[in-house]
C-alpha cells in the first residue's frame, strides 16, 4: 500500500464480539492484534477480563496483553509508546498491525498521538486526594476538577476516581490544566478505523450470558486465586468488571447472587460510557452493526476497506 504505513482499528463495547472478529481479519490480512484494554494487560486476570485464550492466541498474534502483574502500574504514556514501537515492528516484518479494544483512552491516544503529560507520580498527593473522595463524596472531588480544568473533568467520570486524581496530580504538580498539556501529534499512519455496534438492549443481553459465562468458568476461583497470591483488593487492578464485586462475596459482605447481579449492572453502565467515549471521539468510525450484517459480510466490507 503506497502513502503511509496503515493501522486498522477495530472497536466495540465490551461483550460486543471484538476478539473472534478481529482474529478473522488478523488471518486474512496477515495481521498482528495489539490489545487496547485496560485489564487485560494483567497476568492471572484471565476470566473476568475475556482475554483471548490460548487457542486464540495461537489462530493470531497478540501484543500487548498478560504482560505485567496485578500490583504494576502501565500508565497511559507507556502503553503508547509501547504500542508505535509494536507497531513499527510490525510494519518492518510485512505485516499488518490491527489495534483492538474497548478502552477510548488507550485507542484514541494511539490514533489522535496524544502528547501525555510526563508528571511523575506523587504518592502523598494522591493519597491525600483518594481520601478527600473517601470523606467527601467521588462528586466532590470530580468538582475540585472542574474548577481547575473543565475540559478534563468532561471528558472523565465522576466515579473514575482514578482518573480524576490523576488530572488533579497533574494540574497540581505541573500548574498547567492536563487538557492543555495533551497536545495531538497524528502519528504517520493512514488509519482504517472500524466500530462494532448492537442495539443496547441486546448488547446488555450478550454482556449478561458473559457474567454468567464467566462464573461457570471459575471467576470466583479466580479472583480467590489473586487475593492468595497477596494481591489487595485496592489495586486499580482489582478495581475491574465483576473483581471488586466477587471479592466482596468472598469477603462474605455480599451474597454470590448479589456480586453477580451488581457486575451485571456495573457492566451495562460500563458499555454506556464506552458507548459515549466513542462518540465524542468519533473521526470517520466506520460502524458495523451486528445485529444486522452477517458475520462473513463484515469480515469482507473491513478487509475491503483495507487492502481495496
Amino acid at each position: 500500500m503506497a502513502g503511509k504505513p496503515p493501522l486498522v482499528v477495530l472497536i466495540g463495547p465490551t461483550a460486543i464480539g471484538k476478539t473472534d472478529i478481529a482474529i478473522e481479519i488478523a488471518r486474512e490480512i496477515d495481521g498482528e492484534i495489539l490489545g487496547a484494554d485496560s485489564r487485560q494487560v494483567y497476568r492471572y486476570m484471565d476470566i473476568g477480563t475475556a482475554k483471548p485464550t490460548p487457542q486464540q492466541r495461537e489462530r493470531a498474534t497478540h501484543h500487548l496483553i498478560d504482560f505485567i502483574d496485578p500490583d504494576e502500574n502501565l500508565s497511559l504514556a507507556q502503553y503508547q509508546e509501547m504500542a508505535y514501537a509494536i507497531i513499527d515492528d510490525i510494519h518492518k516484518r510485512g505485516k499488518m498491525p490491527l489495534l483492538v479494544g474497548g478502552t477510548g483512552q488507550y485507542v484514541t491516544a494511539v490514533i489522535e498521538g496524544w502528547s501525555i503529560p510526563e508528571v511523575a507520580p506523587n504518592e502523598l498527593l494522591r493519597t491525600e486526594l483518594e481520601a478527600f473522595a473517601k470523606q467527601h463524596g467521588a462528586q466532590a472531588l470530580h468538582q475540585r476538577l472542574a474548577q481547575q480544568d473543565p475540559l478534563a473533568a468532561e471528558r472523565i467520570h465522576p466515579n473514575n476516581i482514578r482518573r480524576v486524581v490523576r488530572a488533579l496530580e497533574v494540574c497540581i504538580e505541573s500548574g498547567q490544566p492536563m487538557s492543555e498539556l495533551q497536545r495531538k501529534h497524528p502519528p504517520p499512519y493512514q488509519i482504517h478505523y472500524h466500530g462494532l455496534t448492537l442495539e443496547r438492549e441486546l448488547l446488555y443481553q450478550r454482556a449478561d450470558r458473559r457474567v454468567d459465562a464467566m462464573i461457570e468458568a471459575g471467576f470466583v476461583d479466580e479472583v480467590k486465586n489473586l487475593l492468595q497470591r497477596g494481591y489487595s483488593p485496592t489495586l486499580p487492578s482489582m478495581s475491574g468488571l465483576g473483581y471488586r464485586q466477587i471479592v466482596s462475596y468472598l469477603q462474605n459482605e455480599i451474597t454470590l447472587g448479589e456480586a453477580i447481579m451488581l457486575t451485571k449492572h456495573a457492566t451495562h453502565d460500563f458499555i454506556r460510557r464506552q458507548e459515549t467515549w466513542f462518540r465524542k471521539h468519533d473521526t470517520g468510525i466506520i460502524w458495523h452493526n451486528q445485529a444486522t450484517r452477517e458475520t462473513d459480510t463484515l469480515l469482507d466490507d473491513i478487509i475491503t476497506s483495507v487492502i481495496g
